[in-house]
Order: structure tokens, then sequence, then C-alpha cells
């Protein structure tokens, strides 16, 4: 059934899979090139990531292991759920089942809540790295730094079960997609917006907070000629993933609040939500997914010129073989550097 999307709010009765928006040509090809082009990234960047910390030692490390999963979270929707999307797209509707809705949505949610429960264990990483550096290597030892990743998946297949029995993975012919209805239940909307988005953004604020808070402090007290030598290496590395993170937010923070105040009032909300503000809101969300590997390449060094040796080495057939170095250079310069004081010692990480 075509319908127009203004109106599609006043369709309770039918079928979210019956219901085809009469939109102009250039919205469904605007759309899908935009897609193609996340999963394109999404894809190539991810694996570039995953593979940068397999082969290089100076990228092995016990933040970096968060930042592998963080990249699985980002691969999920690139091999399942948005190829789904982009047939949707073409078909001007849902034409998968019922089945194949259901795991789109649920793998949906997985990434989402995977990746901000991951940028939230990164900060909580970091916190502990320069704020309680004497006890850093007893926390994230790497079994402890495993378990840790093994714990942030369990909590995160947890929180995605109840929308099960909810029943708000629907299809949205808005944005041609399997996902979260955020009208399916109001106090179930506001509690995954507070405990999947708010509180974990108020947590990783927090965080770096703390952190820029300390490095400020330790330079201010020290003596002059024992000021520590910070350097704009160290800093692109510890920028690193406060981006990441703030790139998340920017790209998810409209869709959540979305769902927030159609949630707290749907009769008097949902109405006056644009359709096209709603939409750009999703597509924006999905962008997100292939945007951390880029960061990666533009602000770290070590990340930027291990891409190239992978880019390179696929010509060589050498892509799968660990770069294994002993020299003494490498495994100075893979320890990060160490802001110190007289009374205490504030190290940065390296991504």
């Amino acid at each position: 059934m075509n319908i127009n999307g203004s109106v599609l709010m006043n369709s309770s009765s039918l079928s979210p899979h019956d219901i085809t928006l009469n939109r102009p040509p250039w919205v469904a090809t605007t759309l899908g090139s935009f897609l193609i082009f996340t999963i394109v990234v999404d894809i190539l960047g991810n694996l570039l990531v995953i593979f940068s910390v397999y082969r290089n030692k100076k990228l092995r490390n016990a933040g970096n292991i968060f930042v592998v999963s963080l990249a699985l979270a980002d691969l999920v929707v690139a091999v399942y759920p948005y190829p789904l999307v982009l047939v949707s797209i073409v078909h001007n509707g849902w034409n998968l089942g019922f089945v194949h809705c259901q795991i789109s949505g649920f793998l949906m949610g997985l990434s989402v809540i995977g990746s901000i429960f991951n940028i939230t264990g990164i900060a909580i990483n970091r916190y502990c790295y320069i704020c309680h550096s004497l006890k850093y290597d007893k926390i994230y030892s790497d079994k402890n730094s495993l378990c840790y990743v093994l714990l942030i998946w369990i909590l995160t297949v947890v929180a995605i079960v109840p929308n099960f029995y909810v029943g708000s993975l629907q299809y949205d012919p808005r944005v041609y997609s399997c996902t979260f209805a955020q009208s399916a239940s109001s106090a179930y909307t506001i509690a995954v917006v507070f405990f999947h988005f708010i509180l974990p953004i108020m947590i990783v604020t927090y965080c770096y907070l703390r952190i820029w808070i300390l490095v400020i402090q330790v330079r201010r007290r020290v003596k002059p000629e024992f000021r520590p030598k910070l350097t704009p290496h160290d800093v692109r590395n510890f920028v690193t993933m406060f981006v990441v993170f703030v790139l998340f937010a920017v790209c998810w923070a409209p869709l959540n609040f979305i769902g927030l105040a159609v949630a707290i009032d749907p009769g008097r909300v949902a109405p006056l939500i644009p359709e096209w503000f709603f939409v750009s809101s999703y597509f924006m969300a999905y962008f997100n997914s292939c945007l951390n590997a880029i960061v990666y390449g533009l602000l770290n060094q070590n990340f930027r010129r291990e891409y190239k040796k992978i880019i390179i080495s696929l010509c060589t057939a050498r892509m799968f073989f660990p770069e294994s170095s002993n020299d003494a250079a490498d495994r100075i310069k893979s320890k990060p550097s160490p802001l110190m004081t007289n009374n205490n010692q504030v190290k940065v990480d390296s991504v």
C-alpha cells in the first residue's frame, strides 16, 4: 500500500511491511548511494584497524583490545543489516520476511549498544591508565582486559533481549530498516535512551574531564625545568579516542532525543517531527559506523603507517603475517610517553 510519509504515524492499523512511501526517485537513490559508501568504508576501514593491531606490536596493548572490539561492533552492521536495508530501498519495501527482519534488528541493536559500551570501556581504560597509573598494569592485564571485553558483549546481548518481549524490533518504511520502534513502549524507550546512551555518555564525559583536569594540574604544579614534554604526537594519540566518542555522541544524539521526546508525549510530539529530520538522523547514525577507522588513520601515526603497510602488502601477499621486530628502539617506541611529577606519575596512553 502506498502512503504519504506525513500520515504514517496515523496509520497504526496497517502492518509496516505492507506500507510503501510515495517519494521522488532521487530520495531512494541518494539514501542508497550514501549507504553503499558507508558499507564499503565500514568494511575496509575496520578490517584495516583489526589487521593493524594484529600485525604491529606497537598497537598490541590492553587499550587496543577495546579498539578491536569496537571495530567488530561496527563491522556487524556492514555485513548483514545494511545490505538488507539496501535491498529494501531497491524494492521500496521489506520483502525478506519476519525472521530476517528480527535478525537484522537484533544485529543492528547489537552493534549500536556494543559500540557505546566499548567506547565507555575505552574511556574507563584511559582514565585508569592516566589517573591511577600505579594500579593500571594489575587492573588491565591481558587476561583481565579480555574478560572486560567479554563482559561488555554479554551486557550488550542482555540489553537487547528485552526487545523480543516488547515487540520493538519492527520494519520502519521511512528508513527502510528493521530497527527499534520508538513508539512500541514509552517506558521501554525512555529506559533504552537513558541506560544505553545518556548514562554511558555521562560516564565517558566524567572520565575524560578527570583526565584533562589532572594533566592540566600536573603541568601547572611542576617547576619549569621539570615540566613534562608532551609532544604533538602524544597529544594526538590521547585525543584520538576522545574524538571517536564525540563523533558517536554527535551522530547518535538526534535519533536518541527524538526517541525520548516521542516516548514522553507520543500523541503530540510524533506528528511534529518532520520526516526528513527523522530519516536524516537515522542515516547520520548509520554513517558513524565507518568513521572510527578514518579517525585512527588521521590522528594516530602508528595506525596510519600500518594502514599504508597493509595496503602495500596486499600486492605482495604478506598481509596475514604479523610484523616481528625485536629492536630495542621499537620496544621503547611502543611504550607510552610518561608525564612525571615529583610526587606522582601520570601517563598518556598510545591508542
